[in-house]
């Protein structure tokens, strides 16, 4: 069907005659000429013509023929074919946008067009077809791929789109929205909303002295205003699960840092309840304080059913609220008999169980759950504690790479908090718990607390890591991170290598003792036993520590730490002189340009033949001086041939200048006096003390004349200057250095002195 459109003749023919020039419709066309504003004579032979003129013109306006244009002629010369269409541009003609949804329903709007107007055969027989789109053009492309769309036009193409939506958090239901009556929550919250005191809870947290403002304030008002700073401010879910916990209340009302708390309709049952809790944790804490102190000797803490039982207790009442929470979300086990709840997120359920056995849990976290272990509540001294023995792999090194730390970096950064430590000394508790934690935890994370007063992490750090051994990975004022390190040993490993040196050790000794069987059995009976040689066994090493290790032990340990002292105090002293040179080099560095500066800086004497003035005028030209708003100010440069140019600049219009130095020694600031009056030729008035500094007045005299050249070459200029200061500023601090180094040299040999004289005292004595 198809081929015959394309090959049928034009059938807008007709159609398309009429409008092909129309140009020549203007021509007899009367109404046009008519209407024309501008007629054109056809006479060749014509004059000017006189135009229409604007209003402002005054002459006429005369053109001649050949420059009137004829607007019944077009401007545009075109081809008489120009605007027939051909019978297929609607189907292969240039569009205006290629892309795009509206081109391609134009073009197929074009092509049902062709159909509708083609005088086929089969439409007279009336058989029709209908048209796709799709098979035309697998028609028209044979040879091209079109069937990468599968048949379909691109906006038809179903496209398998994934969006992910953001889930909303589901909101949880409070402790107040469900104990209490919808009336009357409405009337607390409105209540709620018109309060204006409130109880200021700082970095320290919700603590006794918090609790119990509260419960003073519940006496006169049911409900409590209490407003958190950091760090709880941060996080007023957790905020609320505590003030809920340690008061008794209901979270009633809540407001970016501000929560409301209802005291409830049995606010002397609850107060009473929670004071026997707290005092029944406190007890159960220091039970588990006790029970850690008596361990025996060893890091590894023994996880017995009565300590488990202890921290299960001490974490009764975050436990209780954690219940009462998941309770109607809760998900039970199909195999458990008892169908005990899921409690918590699996994240919160293994971090759990990893700190189970610890110790005590912090109740007033800031940040989400799981809580940290306490590590104030630790015992300070745990009796028989060392260090755990390391052993290096083969062929490893214990030096962490660049790498490696910054991969354990980010390894560390999402992991929870273990412990929570506010206590910069006696940890040795809290590095047994640690010890604990790296049998199952590569890394230890320590949460710094807030509000304690002279926390120092550096402190902390040097602690933890003497007595646990382990790397420091980060430490600043909120947390420290260490790292077991890759020589740490678990207690179990560690004992079997302590065991297998033992081995070792027992059977060398069996071996020893077999030698010296053998060699007795096969001795000469004529050779004295005395001959035997023991030379490299281990009985002779034996003999040589019990015979001369005894004897000298007290001398070798004076000796060696004398010359400890001695060495260090040689490595300061070679420091120091070292130092002392480099200085030196510095000072002879800066005495050459200060040199060369200098050279080229030659202040002019001062004249003999002085112009003399009375006391009288002096003084008022002081007054004149000290009320003149105009000044110049000195500053590190000093004097310059800038400032003897705005000396004359002042004194071209008025007879007195003022210029005030910052300099504080009185001696410099007549020094630079004297300069000035040197170089600019005028009298010194006086030197007056203002705020702002010194304050020196000159008179330019009564026989004064105005330089031809105001700036003097024997001056340095403003660069150089500027230099000179520098130099002289340098110089100085290095000279100050230097004495420094010198008297600490001095005091260095002078110990060392008296080092060699006690060495020698002793080994006289």
């Amino acid at each position: 069907m198809l081929a015959t459109v394309l090959t049928s003749p034009n059938p807008f023919s007709f159609s398309l005659n009429s409008n092909r020039n129309p140009s020549k419709t203007h021509k007899g066309n009367p109404f046009f000429n008519k209407n024309s504003k501008f007629s054109v004579s056809k006479k060749p032979n014509n004059g000017p013509i006189k135009m229409p003129t604007a209003p402002w013109m005054k002459g006429p306006l005369l053109l001649q023929p050949h420059e009137v244009l004829n607007p019944s002629k077009p401007t545009t010369k075109k081809s008489s074919n120009s605007n027939a269409k051909a019978p297929d541009k609607a189907l292969f003609g240039k569009e205006s946008g290629v892309r795009g949804k509206k081109v391609m329903k134009k073009i197929i709007r074009n092509v049902e067009n062709l159909q509708g107007n083609e005088i086929l055969e089969d439409t007279q027989i009336g058989i029709f077809e209908e048209f796709e789109v799709g098979n035309w053009l697998e028609e028209i492309g044979s040879d091209r791929e079109v069937k990468k769309f599968g048949g379909k036009m691109p906006w038809l193409r179903e496209e398998d789109k994934v969006v992910f939506r953001r889930v909303k958090k589901e909101r949880v239901l409070t402790q107040a929205e469900i104990s209490l009556d919808k009336d009357l929550l409405e009337r607390l919250r409105g209540k709620a909303m018109r309060m204006r005191k409130w109880v200021k809870v700082m970095k320290a947290g919700v603590t006794q002295a918090v609790v119990d403002e509260i419960r003073l304030a519940w006496r006169k008002n049911e409900l409590v205003m209490v407003k958190f700073g950091v760090p709880l401010c941060r996080n007023m879910d957790r905020a609320r699960e505590i003030v809920e916990m340690k008061t008794g209340g209901l979270v009633v009302w809540s407001k970016k840092d501000a929560l409301v708390v209802y005291q409830g309709r049995n606010h002397g049952l609850t107060s009473k309840f929670s004071i026997m809790d707290y005092s029944n944790c406190a007890d159960d804490q220091e039970i588990y304080s006790s029970t850690i102190s008596h361990f025996p000797s060893g890091n590894n803490i023994n996880t017995s059913q009565e300590k488990s039982n202890i921290s299960t207790r001490g974490r009764s009442l975050y436990r209780e609220d954690r219940e009462k929470e998941s309770m109607p979300i809760g998900i039970f086990m199909k195999g458990d008999e008892n169908n005990q709840p899921v409690i918590g997120s699996l994240y919160e359920r293994e971090t759990d169980r990893l700190l189970d056995g610890l110790g005590p849990r912090f109740i007033d976290w800031w940040m989400r759950k799981p809580l940290p272990v306490d590590a104030d509540l630790l015992p300070e001294v745990v009796p028989g504690f060392r260090s755990p023995v390391r052993l290096s792999p083969r062929n490893t090194r214990p030096k962490l790479t660049d790498e490696e730390l910054t991969y354990l970096r980010k390894l560390a950064h999402p992991l929870p908090f273990h412990f929570a430590l506010g206590r910069n000394r006696n940890l040795q508790g809290l590095a047994a718990a640690i010890l604990k934690l790296w049998e199952k935890s590569l890394i230890a994370k320590i949460a710094i607390k807030w509000g304690i007063q002279n926390t120092d992490n550096e402190q902390m750090a040097y602690e933890l890591k003497n007595l646990t051994g382990g790397v420091l990975l980060l430490r600043n004022k909120f947390l420290i991170i260490f790292y077991r390190g890759k020589d740490f040993l678990p207690q179990g490993v560690a004992n079997l290598v302590v065991e297998r040196e033992m081995a070792l050790r027992r059977c060398q000794l069996i071996e020893e003792s077999a030698r010296v069987k053998v060699a007795e059995t096969f001795q000469v009976a004529d050779e004295p036993l005395a001959k035997i040689s023991t030379i490299g066994t281990l009985s002779e090493f034996q003999d040589i520590q019990t015979k001369f290790g005894d004897l000298e032990k007290e001398n070798n340990e004076l000796e060696i730490q004398l010359e400890a002292q001695k060495e260090n105090l040689e490595r300061e002293l070679r420091n120091q002189e070292r130092k002392l040179s480099i200085l030196n080099i510095k000072i002879g560095k800066s005495a050459k340009e200060l040199a060369k500066l200098n050279s080229s800086w030659q202040p002019c004497e001062q004249d003999v033949d002085l112009e003399i003035i009375t006391e009288e005028e002096r003084e008022c030209l002081r007054k004149i001086g000290l009320k003149l708003n105009s000044c110049l100010v000195l500053g590190r440069r000093g004097v310059f041939n800038g400032v003897i140019e705005g000396v004359h600049q002042h004194w071209k219009h008025r007879e007195v200048v003022k210029i005030i130095t910052m300099q504080r020694v009185f001696l410099r600031v007549i020094y630079t006096a004297k300069l000035l009056v040197a170089e600019s030729g005028g009298i010194l008035v006086s030197v007056e003390k203002l705020k702002e500094g010194h304050a020196i007045i000159i008179y330019r005299g009564k026989n004064y004349r105005r330089p031809l050249k105001l700036m003097t070459d024997n001056l340095l200029t403003k660069r150089e200057a500027l230099q000179r200061s520098i130099e002289l500023q340098r110089i100085g601090s290095l000279k100050f250095f230097a004495y420094q180094r010198r008297q600490a040299i001095l005091d260095l040999q002078l110990k060392l002195a008296e080092l060699k004289e006690r060495r020698v005292g002793s080994l006289q004595g």
